[in-house]
């Protein structure tokens, strides 16, 4: 059945603020998977906070342009879902590629990253990216180990002073 004019306004009008919304998009062909997958997939997505679309390709191309985000001249061929990321990117990311792997049906197609385009290859090493909390840990323990090493280079030569008066009284204390 033909959607009427009005009806796929108002897929292009969802799919432009689900794209908006969205920090990153992970494009992937679906073909042959079947509903199970699909729904395994789905589910996992929805754990993490993220969610998954089946889109229809030239509303999905409408819906990018007017949300301002690049379009892949290439991707949009066959059944297309998007992996909308609404927080972390790596975990959305990774279900794609464990679901690929697992499958070998689902086939990562690229990402789109703010206003960058990132093609299938990128969007595999974004799978192996580390959660924000550690690498905000090592950030930090990297920040932390130059200054910990200044701070006991400062303090040598005052501990120095502090052993050097130690003895000297514990020198008069057993003369006197």
């Amino acid at each position: 059945m033909a959607l009427t004019k009005e009806q796929k306004e108002q897929i292009v009008a969802k799919y432009v603020e689900k794209f908006s919304k969205s920090q990153a998009l992970i494009l992937a062909d679906y073909r042959g998977m079947t509903v199970a997958n699909l729904t395994s997939l789905r589910s996992r997505l929805r754990e993490s906070g993220n969610s998954f679309l089946v889109v229809k390709n030239t509303l999905a191309r409408i819906a990018l342009e007017r949300a301002g985000k690049p379009v892949p001249s290439d991707v949009f061929t066959g059944p297309v879902a998007i992996g909308l990321c609404y927080g972390e990117i790596a975990p959305v990311a990774k279900a794609f590629n464990e679901a690929a792997q697992d499958t070998k049906l689902l086939t990562l197609r690229g990402a789109i990253l703010g206003s960058r385009l990132v093609d299938a290859e990128g969007t595999k090493q974004l799978a192996n990216m580390p959660p924000r909390e550690v690498v905000l840990g090592e950030v930090l323990g990297r920040l932390q180990s130059p200054l910990s090493s200044l701070v006991s280079v400062l303090a040598g030569p005052l501990r120095g002073l502090a052993y050097v008066l130690q003895a000297r009284s514990d020198q008069l204390a057993a003369a006197g």
